[in-house]
Order: C-alpha cells, then sequence, then structure tokens
C-alpha cells in the first residue's frame, strides 16, 4: 500500500513538472496582436506573462537608423531602418536574425501585426506637386514567419505614419490628404477618405468605431475624427493658431479624451524665461528690444484635449517657448493613471498633466527629446537626443535612474515587455535592459539648463533693480535742476 501510494505522489508530480514545463516552453515573450501605433489607445506598450523572467541585456544591430518603435510579438522582434527601408525579424530570446526584407522607401511606420502579417507603411518627407512624399508611397503586408512580401499597395502620398488594422481592413494616414482603408488579405483599397489636410506622422488612433489623426497644411491645422462604419470624418477640430508639429503627432486617447500637441506662435520669449536661462543682463537686452519692437521670435509648444465624441476644446496648456528644433518638432503623448506625459523639444523639459483638468502635476528639466515615454508599476521612462533612458516616479516626478544606451533615441519610442524596455536608436540599435537595471544606474548626465528662479528674484532683479536706478536718476536729476538754479539764482 505505501508502495502504491508512493508511486502515485512520484508519478503525479511527474506529471505536473512535464505540464509546467510544457507551458514554459510554450510561454511567449509579447502579445499576439500589435494593431495600432504602440500597441494601445494610451500609446503606453506595457506586457506581461505570468512567469516570463526579463531578458538580459541585450543589442539587435540593424544596418541603418531606427526611427520608429520595435515590436514585439511573441518571441520575435521586428524593427525597420529609415532610410533604406530594410526590415528584421529576431529571436528575441535567442538574438538571431530570422529574416530580412526591404520596403521601396524609408520605413518610419511601426510593423503593426494581426494573424500571421506583418503590416508596415512606407515613404518619405520630400514634397512634388503639393504632395508629402517622392518616390515609391504605401503600405506592405508581409508573412511574419517567412518575411516573404504578400501585397504592396501604393498610395499617392507617403506613408510614415504608423497604420491601424480593424475587423479585416488596414487603414493609413498619408500625405496625400487621404485615409485609405485596404482589405487586408489582398491589400486592395476600399475606401479613400478626404481629409483634406497632409498627415506628416501622426499615426492614428482607433477608438470605439473612429479613428483620431492629426493634419497640417493647408491651414487651418485641422484635427479629424473618422468614422470606420460610414467611411466618413464625424468631426473636425481646427487648431487656428498652430503652424507645426499636429500632423506629426500620434494622438493618445483615454475616457473619452483625445490628447495631442502643437506648436504655435512664433512669439517672443517670456522675459522670466529669459532671465531663468540666460540671467539678468539678457533679461535687460530683451526688455530693450521689446520696447523697440526687435525681439526674436520663438514658437511656443502647445498641448491640446478634445471630446472624443465631437471635437470639443476641453483644456489647451502651454509647455512653453523655446528654440525651434529640426524635425519631429512636437512632442508625442502617452497616458497613464489619469496623467498625460510627454516630453518637449522646444522647452527641453519632460512634464506630467492631470487628463481631467490640464493641470500640470510636475516637470523634470531635461534635453531634447522627441519620443513618447512609457510607464509601468508606478515609473514613467522617457528617453532623450542625447542616448539616455531615464525612471521618474510617475506620482511624484522624482528621478529614480538613468541610463546612458546611445545614439539618438528618437522619435522612436520605449516599450516594456516582461519588464525589460525595449528602444530603436538612430545609431542603428536595438537595446534591450531589465527595467531594473535603468533604476539602479546613475549615469553621469548634465543639461545646459539653468535652476529656475524665484518670481521674487525675477522681479526684484529685472524690474527692481531698473526702477531704483530709475528713481536714483529722477532724484540726482532734480538734485542737479535745483543746484542749477541755486547757481544762478546766487548770481
Amino acid at each position: 500500500m505505501k508502495r502504491y501510494i508512493r508511486n502515485y505522489i512520484v508519478g503525479v508530480s511527474f506529471l505536473l513538472f512535464f505540464l509546467a514545463g510544457a507551458y514554459s516552453a510554450e510561454a511567449t515573450f509579447g502579445p499576439d496582436s500589435w494593431l495600432e501605433y504602440r500597441l494601445n489607445d494610451k500609446n503606453n506598450p506595457v506586457y506581461d506573462e505570468d512567469g516570463t523572467d526579463p531578458l538580459e541585456a541585450v543589442t539587435f544591430e540593424t544596418g541603418d537608423q531606427i526611427r520608429s518603435t520595435p515590436v514585439v510579438i511573441g518571441d520575435r522582434l521586428f524593427a525597420g531602418n529609415h532610410n533604406t527601408g530594410e526590415m528584421f525579424a529576431f529571436d528575441i530570446k535567442s538574438g538571431e536574425l530570422l529574416w530580412e526584407n526591404q520596403a521601396p522607401n524609408w520605413i518610419h511606420s511601426e510593423m503593426i501585426y494581426q494573424g500571421g502579417t506583418v503590416y508596415v507603411g512606407f515613404g518619405n518627407r520630400f514634397f512634388e506637386n503639393g504632395i508629402r512624399g517622392t518616390g515609391q508611397s504605401g503600405v506592405m503586408a508581409v508573412d511574419a514567419e517567412t518575411g516573404e512580401t504578400l501585397w504592396q499597395t501604393e498610395t499617392d502620398g507617403e506613408v510614415m505614419p504608423t497604420p491601424v488594422y480593424h475587423e479585416g481592413y488596414v487603414y493609413a494616414a498619408t500625405g496625400d490628404r487621404h485615409l485609405y482603408k485596404m482589405e487586408e488579405s489582398s491589400g486592395e483599397v476600399e475606401e479613400k477618405i478626404n481629409l483634406g489636410h497632409i498627415v506628416s506622422m501622426s499615426s492614428p488612433n482607433y477608438y470605439e468605431d473612429h479613428i483620431f489623426v492629426g493634419g497640417g497644411a493647408p491651414r487651418p491645422y485641422t484635427f479629424s475624427a473618422v468614422d470606420v462604419e460610414e467611411d466618413t470624418v464625424t468631426w473636425q477640430t481646427e487648431m487656428p493658431d498652430a503652424f507645426a508639429g499636429l500632423d506629426d503627432v500620434p494622438p493618445a486617447i483615454s475616457e473619452d479624451i483625445v490628447v495631442t500637441t502643437a506648436l504655435e506662435g512664433p512669439g517672443p520669449l517670456p522675459l522670466k524665461q529669459v532671465y531663468d536661462n540666460s540671467g539678468a543682463v539678457e533679461a535687460y537686452k530683451e526688455l530693450v528690444k521689446s520696447l523697440v519692437g526687435n525681439q526674436k521670435e520663438y514658437p511656443e509648444h502647445v498641448m491640446y484635449a478634445m471630446d472624443t465624441n465631437n471635437g470639443e476644446l476641453l483644456w489647451k496648456k502651454s509647455l512653453g517657448s523655446g528654440e525651434m528644433v529640426k524635425n519631429n518638432k512636437s512632442g508625442a503623448p502617452m497616458i497613464y493613471d489619469g496623467r498625460v506625459y510627454v516630453g518637449s523639444p522646444i522647452t527641453e523639459t519632460f512634464y506630467s498633466y492631470d487628463l481631467q483638468t490640464g493641470e500640470k502635476q510636475w516637470e523634470f528639466r531635461n534635453t531634447t527629446m522627441k519620443a513618447p515615454p512609457v510607464a509601468d508599476d508606478g515609473v514613467v521612462y522617457f528617453t532623450n537626443a542625447e542616448g539616455y533612458v531615464h525612471a521618474m516616479d510617475a506620482e511624484t516626478g522624482e528621478e529614480i535612474g538613468r541610463k546612458e544606451l546611445g545614439g539618438t533615441l528618437a522619435p522612436s519610442g520605449p516599450i516594456i515587455m516582461n519588464d525589460t524596455l525595449i528602444v530603436g536608436s538612430q545609431d542603428s540599435n536595438v537595446y534591450a535592459l531589465p527595467v531594473e537595471e535603468i533604476q539602479g544606474s546613475s549615469d553621469e548626465f548634465t543639461t545646459n539648463h539653468h535652476e529656475e528662479k524665484s518670481m521674487l528674484s525675477f522681479v526684484s532683479v529685472v524690474y527692481g533693480a531698473p526702477t531704483i536706478l530709475l528713481i536714483v536718476l529722477m532724484i540726482l536729476g532734480v538734485a542737479g535742476v535745483r543746484m542749477f538754479r541755486k547757481k544762478h539764482h546766487n548770481k
């Protein structure tokens, strides 16, 4: 009897061990679909599989710049090259290169995935005859297993934004002012929905039977919502003061609120900002220039929140003004736990705002940043153009850690798969490392920002000192006049 019980226990234990091993072998590293830009409406691509450990730090090498977010499906990592249009698939666990393919033009789009097929947009930013995109532009469908091209559909303008997959169709916003609706298995164009505005890199976001996308020229820049059931534009909201960025920024959506950014102006820098950045002497110079109308003008970075149902502007906040940057001029927002997180390439500052009210929660001055951040377990991570990734307490804005990776980490944004941060760089590499390694690092990093001075200091130095000097001069002037009169009176 005892032998029977012992054999039974051994047999059950072996079966459980076998099943656990089989489950572990079948567990994949990433999700089984990736239907839109950065995986979800909030633009916060995070995935966790129970029992899956993070990767050890590893670098995946490609042939050219990476400017689109790497995508992980199952045990595969997909990445595309900006200038050459090369596409790569890697085994994410072994690092093995599985296949390569070639698009006819730049790849700025992410490779979305559904049902064994990868879809990717291609095209460039150059203009010809009022259309953005020269040479070939369009969308490719590629077999995710073999890398074989299944179909290729050309569009009149570039497809630098990431397409959206929804219920058998691939939607692509283009540089020819349209939203294309393509059949998933053939690429046949079912509809061309006229947006009326060029879409540069504003990857469309699908939310509750609508696609939301930002548009540029012709002015006024306009944000659109398209009904995918009716294939019509439901509403459009004009941004009359915007002159750049709205057509570049992929919107983020949560709680029936869609958030995006743009550049307005330009106009002179606020005198307080000049004082903070350059000191009293430069502030005095700007004060004089303002009196004679000779001030230099700078763009203002602005964030908008709209009602997804009707396009009503719920709130609008200025992130500040600063020097214009080349390409990717406006930061891409991400939503996490009721807050909007966004980095500004104009002010070189990272921000947290309340989604419902637009109230600023905190800010962190850094350097040029253009990529959307990612957040998980109360920590938000952002990357910058100097090759660093920073880990911040999402609630307080306290810096937890920073790690130098390499190249320009923009505009490709980081993703988190099983506590592994993965990000593409313009140095041609995809970097993957455990988030704990970032939080535990304090690599040396310095910024050009001066410490922000108090309002009392600003008023007393910039306005108080000149006022006191003016009063002194007036007193001396009055005293001089009296002495002159007294002297002549005595004569």
